[in-house]
């Protein structure tokens, strides 16, 4: 870095990525596959490698007093690297759409139209903690036929180091070109700035992190940003449901982790079944050391549950509680009239980023599904499913609550365009 300036560095970034571009955007699919599984091959062998270049950055957080969710969020566990092998196997498993041709019809002049998927060009990804990001941004870039230059935070570039190098081996191990996928080598906030102004050489910004980072990003850049800014996500409790059911989905939904922006952070519950439901969740929160912020009525009932602590585990609701996305264990809690409350609800205080409803009325399961305004919409099942792998999508960039071009979990499709295509045999405009 002595040797070359922060402009210097991002310039020669970009002038590669778009270079690497024009090749990516041109390779077979059995070559992006090749990469990719080879890919997954590196992961698995380099295991120890990875966690002892992991180490430092969990010591560092740790040190600087990052909440444990927070921590967590930068840990390379043989889980999460296997996960991220098996997405990548699971990527190149599938079909490649760079190159197919949709809705192709025969006009009155005799063209034929339709419209051909195509890569973007060149993305840029900007994220914080999570080190298997690499992963899933360099994956997606590889399936897509894309170019990408990450820029993950500082306090995981031991790790980001260690996980792109293993992607530029697997890139040309394929044959494909290293500069494919660029990590940004430096913690320079500077470099932020200059990446997200460069519309030369980046076709669009990806930003993964808090709701400030995005918000930065969204205010300053000079190219088209793929975002959403924070994870409110409701489980709504219908009348009629069923308990057992309820009750476990929406322990999952909270509990199972509670950093990732799609874990529930607001509890809704129907009047009718809110006397039976709630001190039933009530006692799996209150065991789970998991903070109940109520509404009056929901109060009254989980202030009897045995095992909680009146101004302790439950507690009185603010207004922004409606609107606070904890990732930690707190959660919001809300008895509302019924269906058309908690779709009123959800609209006004949630982030369109994903809702669910556990009911036994197939009529509002199919109500909430039209109404309710967010990306990923479910029934009877855990918020936690919002999630690309899970959606067999392979991986994600990320989750995108905007309603043009992508929305919800982005994997490969996202990371496209489609250009018209027209097929003629000497046809002349009249």
């Amino acid at each position: 870095m002595n040797a070359i300036s922060v402009p210097e560095l991002m310039q020669r970034l970009g002038q590669q990525a778009r270079t690497a571009s024009a090749a990516m955007a041109q390779a077979s699919a059995a070559r992006k596959n090749a990469a990719l599984r080879g890919l997954a091959e590196l992961l698995r062998a380099n295991v120890a490698a990875l966690q002892a270049a992991n180490a430092p950055d969990v010591e560092r957080a740790r040190a600087a007093g990052l909440s444990e969710p927070m921590v967590d969020r930068l840990k390379l566990t043989p889980k999460i690297l296997e996960t991220c092998a098996q997405g990548c196997e699971q990527l190149a498993a599938m079909p490649d759409i760079i190159g197919e041709i949709v809705g192709l019809q025969q006009q009155p002049s005799g063209i034929r139209v339709g419209q051909m998927r195509v890569p973007i060009g060149v993305f840029g990804m900007i994220y914080e903690s999570r080190p298997n990001v690499t992963i899933e941004a360099a994956s997606l870039a590889i399936k897509s036929g894309n170019a990408c230059i990450l820029r993950g935070g500082s306090e995981a570039l031991d790790s980001n180091r260690a996980l792109a190098a293993l992607v530029q081996q697997a890139l040309e191990q394929a044959g494909l070109p290293r500069e494919a996928v660029q990590l940004v080598p430096t913690a320079d906030r500077e470099a932020v700035g200059r990446l997200i102004a460069m519309p030369a050489y980046v076709d669009v910004i990806i930003p993964r992190g808090g709701k400030g980072l995005i918000e930065r990003i969204s205010r300053e850049a000079r190219v088209p940003v793929i975002k959403h800014l924070d994870g409110n996500c409701h489980t709504y409790v219908d009348d009629p449901c069923d308990l057992d059911m309820a009750v476990r989905v929406t322990d999952n939904a909270k509990t199972q982790k509670y950093s990732p922006c799609n874990a529930t952070e607001s509890l809704l519950v129907a009047r009718g079944v809110a006397a039976a439901f709630l001190p039933r969740i009530g006692a799996v929160f209150a065991a789970k050391g998991v903070e109940m912020r109520c509404c009056p009525e929901s109060k009254a009932i989980l202030s009897t549950v045995p095992g909680t602590v009146p101004g302790a585990v439950v507690k009185d609701a603010t207004e922004q509680d409606w609107f606070e996305e904890y990732l930690a264990p707190i959660i919001s809690i809300k008895v509302v009239a019924g269906l058309d409350e908690a779709i009123d609800w959800i609209n006004r205080y949630g982030s369109h980023h994903t809702d669910a409803i556990l009911t036994t009325d197939h009529r509002h399961a199919q109500r909430f599904l039209r109404e309710v305004d967010s990306s990923s919409v479910m029934v009877n099942a855990s918020t936690r499913f919002a999630d690309g792998f899970e959606y067999g999508l392979g991986a994600e960039i990320g989750i995108s609550t905007d309603k043009f071009h992508a929305r919800g979990p982005v994997g490969v499709a996202g990371l496209t365009s489609l250009k018209y295509v027209v097929l003629g045999e000497g046809e002349v405009r009249s």
